[in-house]
C-alpha cells in the first residue's frame, strides 16, 4: 500500500513558476514508476510527466516539453515537479500517481495509487 501526498500548488502569474513535491509513504517508493497528471474543470485527466523507478526514463507530454521537470528523490520518497513558464492553460488540479511495475506510463490506467492532488492556477 503506497499513500500519495502533494503539495506545492498555489496561485501564480504568467511566466511564473511553482514546484510540486509528492511525498509518499511505505518502503517499497523507490521501486515504483511515478506519474503526475492534471485534471482541469469539466476535463478529462492528462498526462504530463512520468519517471520510472530508476530515474531513467523519462516522459513528458507534448504540451509541457520543455518547460516542466520531473525528478525523484527515492531517499526522501518524493517526486517533483518543476514547473517553468506557466500559461493559464496548466490551470488544473495535479496528481501525482504510483505504478506498481516501476515503469511509469503516459497511461492513466497503469497506475495502482493516486493522491488527492493540488490545485495549480495561473493568471494571465
Amino acid at each position: 500500500q503506497v499513500q500519495l501526498v502533494e503539495s506545492g500548488g498555489g496561485l501564480v502569474q504568467a511566466g511564473g513558476s511553482l514546484r510540486l513535491s509528492c511525498a509518499a509513504s511505505g518502503r517499497t517508493f523507490s521501486s515504483y514508476g511515478m506519474g503526475w497528471f492534471r485534471q482541469g474543470p469539466g476535463e478529462d485527466r492528462d498526462f504530463v510527466a512520468c519517471i520510472s523507478w530508476s530515474g531513467d526514463r523519462i516522459y513528458y507530454a507534448d504540451s509541457v516539453k520543455g518547460r516542466f521537470t520531473i525528478s525523484r528523490d527515492n531517499a526522501k520518497n518524493t517526486v517533483y515537479l518543476q514547473m517553468n513558464s506557466l500559461n493559464p492553460e496548466d490551470t488544473a488540479v495535479y496528481h501525482c500517481a504510483a505504478d506498481y511495475w516501476g515503469h511509469g506510463s503516459s497511461w492513466w490506467g497503469d497506475y495502482d495509487y493516486w493522491g488527492q492532488g493540488t490545485q495549480v492556477t495561473v493568471s494571465s
